[in-house]
């Protein structure tokens, strides 16, 4: 069974997706489930988790409304101010949504050490009482304070996007590598094998560019917490959704069927509570 543990849905708006820049073109128009569900099935995709891109409730309120009419859709990542000094009652009124699995900030956009704010941690800290996950958008020199954040909340559930964003076209930065080792070691953080083919040089590659990273992935963080995600449609910008899939598919298939099994689907699913 494959999930797709990071995917994304919008109705594009200009004024609001500002991110999606002129060298963008290709993701300037709507991409909903009914675009997205043939392409699953093409790929022998069971499911998908749908991330929040924009940084609203109404951003939540969209993923929730495309999970109830697209079962494929098995839970939804959104966004909620968790500075908000009442968010625990905002947190307790999407948690009662057994779809809604939880909560991405799009730190990658933020200072440094945003994390490590204090009204940050204070939200950070709502979210294990409701069972609810925090997915880290955030870049290689945001792993330091993304260290400090994981060592504070020990039961709470982290997953790192992307792999923090390195530059896949250089060889491996010793300090991303030393910083990943780090962050490996709290056993309450996951890691996405996502959004590599759009770190590359003018989205070109080969597909043994991302051998090493992924042997970083794979060799600290271990098979029981590591999942496959496309960043479907934002990996258009660089390669189709077959093409991505293969990359983890392929990187796989001397491993026994235990441990495909698991990355491609079965850890999405027992992180996420699917």
């Amino acid at each position: 069974m494959i999930i797709d543990s990071h995917q994304h849905f919008w109705n594009y708006d200009p004024n609001r997706d500002t991110w999606i820049d002129e060298s963008m073109e290709v993701l300037k128009k709507n991409f909903l489930p009914r675009d997205l569900e043939p392409i699953l099935n093409e790929n022998g995709v069971y499911g998908c988790v749908a991330v929040q891109a924009d940084q609203s409730e109404a951003e939540t309120d969209f993923l929730l409304n495309c999970a109830t009419s697209y079962p494929f859709i098995k839970g939804v990542v959104g966004w909620v101010d968790l500075c908000d000094k009442n968010v625990e009652i905002k947190l307790k009124e999407y948690a009662a949504n057994s779809i809604f699995k939880g909560v991405r900030h799009i730190v990658q956009a933020e200072k440094r050490n945003y994390l490590l704010q204090k009204e940050v941690q204070r939200g950070i800290g709502k979210l294990s009482q409701f069972n609810l996950t925090y997915d880290l958008l955030i870049t290689p020199e945001q792993l330091p304070s993304t260290i400090k954040l994981v060592k504070n909340f020990p039961k709470q559930k982290f997953v790192l996007d992307h792999i923090a964003k390195p530059n896949i076209s250089k060889p491996i930065e010793k300090k991303w590598l030393s910083d990943i080792i780090k962050l490996s070691k709290n056993k309450n953080v996951w890691c996405k094998l996502s959004g590599m083919v759009t770190e590359t040089r003018e989205y070109s590659f080969v597909e043994s560019d991302f051998v090493p990273f992924i042997d970083v992935i794979f060799n600290y963080f271990g098979s029981d917490r590591i999942m496959f995600g496309s960043d479907w449609p934002v990996c258009i910008l660089a390669s189709e959704y077959n093409n991505v899939l293969d990359i983890v598919k392929n990187y796989l298939k001397d491993y026994d069927s235990n441990i495909r099994f698991k990355i491609l689907g079965e850890n999405a699913k027992s992180f996420y509570n699917l």
